[in-house]
């Protein structure tokens, strides 16, 4: 007669109450240490329906044990995951949250509902896929429109920071994200205007009441720095300008920001003699504007505001500048557009990359190079022509 193995003590037989067939109904009962949580023991206790199961089961766990790979099982969902990541975002600025909100957006209504650590790669795969084809559909119903690769991409990034955190935290064995392939795209090309169009456009706004504003955006500003400088960061005396707090538009809304958009934005600029003109100009008509108006003028220092002295709201400053370089029948680009010409303009001339970087608020030149500098036509045949000219020579030296 075999004589039946003895169970482990971490593995105990129980015959439960209820009966199959009239014979008592055997279930075998795993109960094991997997370590501790916050400095307590912590057992895992499952039962399974053969002793070989048990059996199975006790030498995996106390394999992954061995070798700290072992995860305490979770019903923490993908939903849960993302909003706790969220929520433990101190200190992010609102336009940092409202991104990091609308690129975990469709990963919470298509993914939310899975246990976190049933995620696997064919799933965000999937929703790239689903991304990229404008397969995800809105809580309203609405389709998404199709994803480009760099949304795609910054999803990825910031899905892999939230599980990141998870595998730290030791809920996850690995992240997943990390090894999903990143999607290829070609470099966001931007529009920059020449010099003769930028001189085409000061001279169709000559008479324009806001023309300040768009000095500032040719000189290398962000909307955000443009709609937040206050006359209190410009000294006409040592002709400079502050760049430092900001007004941002955040899910709809116009908000003030108390600080540049980083340590390198910050920052402390000459002004140009073009630009100093008209912001004195522009002090000067808000001065009489301040005594049309009387009592009812919000006299809050803003440099760019209405007649009423009150802020623009920055999508406002996007719609004006739209319309402003229709008029002068100038090409159509973005207002920010304006400050990749600052940039172009500044590169064509010769400046520096270091001082073009320090100019527009970068700690990387590289960064600015990459995505500010860009090649014009004109610069091209210039360069061209340039090149003929030293073929030419070298020509006519190898006939002499």
């Amino acid at each position: 007669m075999v004589q039946r193995r003895q169970l482990p003590p971490q593995i105990k037989r129980i015959e439960l109450t209820r009966r199959a067939g009239g014979r008592p109904l055997v279930r075998y009962q795993l109960t094991v240490d997997v370590g501790t949580v916050d400095g307590k023991r912590k057992q895992l206790r499952k039962r399974y329906a053969t002793e070989r199961e048990a059996r199975e089961a006790l030498d995996e766990i106390r394999g992954e044990v061995a070798k700290g790979t072992y995860v305490h099982p979770s019903v923490l969902t993908v939903e849960e995951a993302c909003e706790n990541w969220l929520m433990s975002r101190h200190g992010i600025k609102p336009k940092s949250k409202s991104g990091y909100d609308g690129v975990l957006a469709p990963v919470r209504a298509e993914l939310g509902h899975l246990p976190v650590q049933k995620l696997t790669r064919r799933h965000v795969d999937e929703l790239v896929g689903r991304l990229r084809d404008g397969q995800v559909v809105r809580a309203d119903g609405t389709k998404r429109r199709p994803w480009g690769a760099r949304s795609c991409n910054y999803m990825l990034g910031t899905l892999s920071q939230v599980l990141g955190q998870l595998v730290h935290d030791g809920t996850l064995v690995r992240n997943v994200v990390a090894h999903v392939d990143r999607v290829a795209g070609k470099p966001k090309k931007f529009a920059t205007y020449t010099p003769l169009q930028v001189e085409r456009l000061l001279r169709a706004i000559r008479d324009d009441r806001d023309r300040h504003a768009w000095h500032l955006a040719l000189s290398g500003l962000r909307r955000g720095e443009i709609g937040g400088l206050r006359w209190r960061n410009i000294d006409f005396e040592a002709k400079t300008l502050t760049i430092g707090p900001t007004r941002i538009s955040v899910d709809g809304k116009a908000i003030e920001q108390d600080d540049a958009k980083s340590e390198d934005s910050h920052r402390v600029l000459p002004i140009p003699e073009p630009l100093l003109v008209e912001l004195k100009a522009a002090k000067n008509r808000q001065l009489s504007e301040k005594l049309k108006v009387g009592a009812g003028y919000a006299d809050l220092g803003y440099v760019v505001c209405n007649e009423a002295g009150q802020p623009y709201h920055p999508d406002t400053l996007s719609k004006m500048w739209a319309n402003t370089v229709a008029v002068a029948g100038v090409p159509r680009i973005r207002l920010h557009d304006a400050r990749h010409t600052c940039g172009t303009t500044m590169h064509l001339q010769g400046v520096p990359a270091a001082v073009i970087a320090a100019w527009l608020g970068h700690a990387d030149v590289a960064f600015t190079m990459r995505t500010y500098v860009h090649s014009q036509p004109d610069a091209l045949a210039d360069g061209a022509r340039s090149l003929a000219r030293v073929v030419t020579i070298r020509d006519n030296v190898a006939g002499a």
